[in-house]
């Protein structure tokens, strides 16, 4: 017993000494951090005391923009056709584009809208669907009129491009399809032939074309053409890759099971109506990109965007590229591109990862110097939003600063494009979405095959993040299988109407039918020949000390064309200073005081010279 005792005993001396010793350890060791701090003489600088700073967005109501289907009443009867029976074909997903554009020249934008076809290996329907041209009234409705015109085209059609390559004074089309794409010459505002053939842009007979542009890029004036390419495949690569998901078999599937392809770059070596003729210099040109490894092309475009990325007066090219990174092509103003998305900023999102890049735009969102490239990405993945800074060519994916990071993760998105949709003057964002895998709510409960359109309202620097999602009822809020979107403005109020195509189904026209009493002015171009539309110019518009800049480029979004004519919002602005335009040739020019709220024709070689 004693023993014990006497253990305890020594026990808690000997607990007790350590804990002394610990304090006494504290203690020194506060002294000398004292003394340390003492020696140095800290300098202290007063600052105000600052709160936490609210967030201004809250505060700001976003306007009522009010949208109407007058899909059938405005007489737009097209159903699109996927071919789809069973076997889930790659091809099937991928919808149908879309083109505002003025064929006739009276000044109204028609419609034309792409089908694809059923397989030529299963029976053939009575009767096949063909794409549709729709002639545009100008009060909101619109005619058939594909088979006077010879529109009436039997392919399994992805992508239009719109533009005068035969510097006749009328808009010619470019349509990409899963095989030989066609290029069909305006006649007179009447009807269109196809010079494909002859003209030698029909591309690979078993090529994938997508989204194509009309551009401009080595400034002789004429318009070149430069078509993406998707995935190489065939029926028998698709059977060989046979994708499965789990929970629902065979399915669709991503592209990273394909092998990439080279998009095509067509120089116009024509001479006018008379001999028009395209030559292929993709690979002179730098347009051909490997692997590193010799392992074949890198590509899977899906849609192309013309842009200055650099601001030296030559146009480069964006493409968004499915699974794979993004290229940049940047104009070296002799004929030659250098690929250089890594370089600026474009290739990856910020994890360093490829998206599965979709539709894609650019603007000026700030009505300043900074560049906005946006790119609709898939499911789950969050929409690009590359901003460059002021005086650097190099681009940061702001897409959470901007405000559109989280809610874009919602859907997978296939068009996409900037456009001022309460004519305030600051251009908003568009995207139409909607799954590939018609089951996947099966095995994704976050997913749905049909997803509303989103639209982010750009609030300026009012709000804290630029975009803010607009949640409303109606329209907006109603399930699609997404996939091209345009713009045009149908029934001549001033305010932007919109188009989304519809895989397999009808598209929708939506009337936009916001009533807020702001001011615009929309501006028509007409350039020297050969390039008569203007594309490729800049466009500036000043008003009460403050800029709104646009180029003139139908190719945008996915799959499809925007109305060539520029509309600027004003807000409340009632008058400008002045517009300045920088034709394609370099020529600048500027109009001062026009009126607002009307139609304006800027002619080259009217306006003041602008030195």
């Amino acid at each position: 017993m004693s023993t014990n005792a006497d253990e305890a005993r020594m026990q808690r001396v000997f607990w007790r000494s350590i804990i002394m010793f610990g304090m006494i350890g504290v203690a020194a060791l506060g002294a000398f951090l004292w003394s340390g701090r003492s020696q140095q003489e800290p300098v202290i600088v007063e600052q105000e005391a600052r709160g936490p700073q609210a967030r201004q967005a809250e505060a700001v109501a976003i306007p009522e923009l009010p949208f109407t289907d007058v899909t059938v009443a405005a007489g737009i009867d097209f159903i699109h056709q996927t071919g789809a029976y069973g076997e889930r074909l790659l091809p099937e997903t991928m919808g149908g584009g879309v083109a505002f554009f003025d064929y006739n020249d009276d000044g109204q934008q028609d419609l034309l809208l792409i089908n694809s076809d059923h397989w030529p290996w299963q029976p053939a329907p009575s009767e096949r669907p063909t794409s549709r041209l729709y002639r545009g009234r100008g009060d909101g409705t619109f005619e058939d009129v594909s088979v006077q015109t010879g529109l009436d085209l039997t392919l399994y059609g992805m992508g239009a491009a719109v533009g005068d390559y035969d510097a006749d004074g009328r808009v010619d089309i470019l349509v990409t399809a899963l095989g030989e794409n066609r290029l069909l010459r305006n006649i007179d505002g009447e009807r269109f032939v196809d010079v494909t053939s002859r003209v030698g842009v029909a591309g690979d007979d078993d090529a994938w074309s997508t989204s194509a542009a009309f551009l401009d890029y080595d400034r002789d004036g004429d318009l070149d053409l430069f078509v993406c390419n998707y995935v190489a495949w065939s029926r028998q690569i698709n059977a060989e890759v046979d994708y499965q998901m789990t929970g629902i078999g065979r399915a669709y599937g991503p592209p990273t099971d394909f092998g990439g392809t080279d998009s095509y770059l067509y120089r116009n070596d024509g001479d006018g109506r008379d001999r028009p003729r395209y030559t292929d210099v993709s690979r002179q040109a730098g347009i051909r990109v490997a692997h590193e490894t010799g392992a074949g092309p890198i590509g899977k475009g899906l849609a192309v965007l013309p842009v200055d990325v650099n601001g030296d007066g030559w146009l480069d090219l964006a493409v968004a590229n499915d699974t794979v990174r993004n290229f940049l092509f940047v104009n070296q103003q002799d004929g030659r591109f250098v690929e250089s998305g890594i370089e600026y900023g474009l290739a990856f999102d910020t994890g360093g990862l490829a998206t599965g890049a979709m539709g894609i735009d650019a603007a000026y969102y700030a009505n300043d110097q900074r560049l906005a490239i946006a790119i609709g990405n898939f499911a789950n993945e969050m929409s690009s939003f590359y901003v460059s800074r002021a005086g650097e060519q190099v681009f940061s994916d702001d897409a959470i600063v901007a405000g559109i990071g989280a809610d874009s993760r919602r859907g997978l998105t296939f068009g996409l494009m900037f456009v001022d949709i309460d004519l305030d003057g600051r251009l908003d964002l568009i995207t139409a979405n909607g799954h590939v895998e018609p089951d996947i709510n099966r095995v994704q409960s976050s997913q749905q095959y049909a997803q509303p359109l989103q639209m982010f309202w750009n609030c300026g620097s009012r709000c804290t993040r630029p975009f803010r999602f607009v949640s409303q009822p109606g329209i907006l809020g109603r399930p699609l299988v997404g996939r091209g979107a345009t713009y045009a403005d149908i029934d001549a109020d001033g305010d932007q109407d919109l188009v989304i195509t519809v895989a397999g189904g009808r598209p929708v026209l939506l009337r936009n039918d916001q009533e807020l009493g702001h001011h615009w002015m929309k501006l028509r171009l007409k350039a020297t020949p050969p390039n008569v539309y203007a594309i490729g110019a800049s466009v500036t518009l000043i008003a009460s000390g403050k800029h709104q800049y646009r180029t003139v480029m139908p190719a945008r979004s996915y799959l499809s064309q925007v109305a060539l004519p520029i509309t600027f919002g004003l807000g409340e602005t009632s008058s400008i200073d002045h517009v300045v335009v920088q034709w394609p040739d370099g020529e600048r020019e500027s109009w001062p005081n026009l009126e607002v709220d009307r139609d304006h024709l800027l002619q080259q070689g009217t306006g003041q010279s602008d030195l």
